[in-house]
């Protein structure tokens, strides 16, 4: 058999193993109680931002400050009940009996623990938080100036968008470096961070615009758009139709 014959035969093979180590999409858990919360996490977030609307243009960082814990526990509460922690995969692969082996005692009680995937999850984000800052302030936030505002905001969106996926992928090198080269397959997770990456980015648009409103000043459009878009893409990464899909 030639050379060529031989690469033409492996390809297919090449390709499988490729696609078996690819980072799979992160899927809502089957259950009904995940079917639900998932829905009503959407709506308390809307009914929440809606409510305090009128004292987060009053007053920014009180606003953001008192909202912070009641995001946290939302975004907790929609994790536990709906997203699988960091590990489970591995850890479901790892129980697998091989043909002639016997299961090991105390195997079934292998897996990560929920309550501190969501603990670490939390710091992850909080450590993240200067980072975000900092690229707001390169985007144009200012720089000397409402330091509190923007340190906060860069705080409602690491809550929104990067609690999720440290709670569903970890520190996994390979799944942060598809997450930050864009090419993660879409879900709910990374589709909520690329939608408030993108409403942040356009909630900057009313700004500069000579209306005179009190709600362009900094940075209550920007929140609204992390918010809304963190929502809009959270829908679309988990629909039928994107779920799965990498950009590109």
């Amino acid at each position: 058999m030639s050379p060529s014959t031989q690469n033409a035969d492996a390809g297919p093979a090449v390709k499988a193993k490729e696609d078996e180590v690819a980072t799979p999409a992160v899927r809502i858990l089957p259950t009904p109680q995940a079917q639900v919360v998932r829905h009503v996490h959407a709506a308390l977030l809307v009914c929440l931002f809606l409510a305090r609307f009128g004292a987060l243009v009053a007053d920014p960082v009180s606003a953001m400050s008192n909202a912070t814990p009641v995001v946290m526990a939302t975004q907790a509460l929609y994790a536990v009940v709906c997203l699988p922690p960091a590990g489970s995969q591995t850890a479901k692969l790892a129980k697998k009996i091989r043909p002639g082996e016997k299961r090991r005692p105390g195997a079934e009680s292998t897996g990560p623990s929920v309550a501190v995937t969501t603990l670490i999850a939390f710091i992850l984000s909080a450590i993240a938080t200067p980072a975000l800052h900092v690229v707001l302030v390169l985007f144009g936030a200012p720089f000397l100036t409402h330091l509190p505002h923007t340190l906060l905001c860069s705080l409602h969106l690491a809550t929104l968008g990067l609690f999720p996926l440290f709670y569903t992928r970890g520190v996994s090198g390979k799944a942060w470096l598809e997450i930050l080269s864009a090419r993660a397959p879409l879900d709910e997770v990374f589709g909520g961070l690329l939608g408030a990456g993108v409403g942040a980015w356009l909630g900057a648009v009313p700004i500069p615009l000579d209306w005179d409103r009190e709600w362009q000043k900094w940075p209550v459009t920007i929140l609204c758009g992390v918010y809304i878009g963190y929502l809009a893409g959270k829908l679309i990464g988990g629909s039928s139709l994107a779920l799965g899909k990498r950009l590109g």
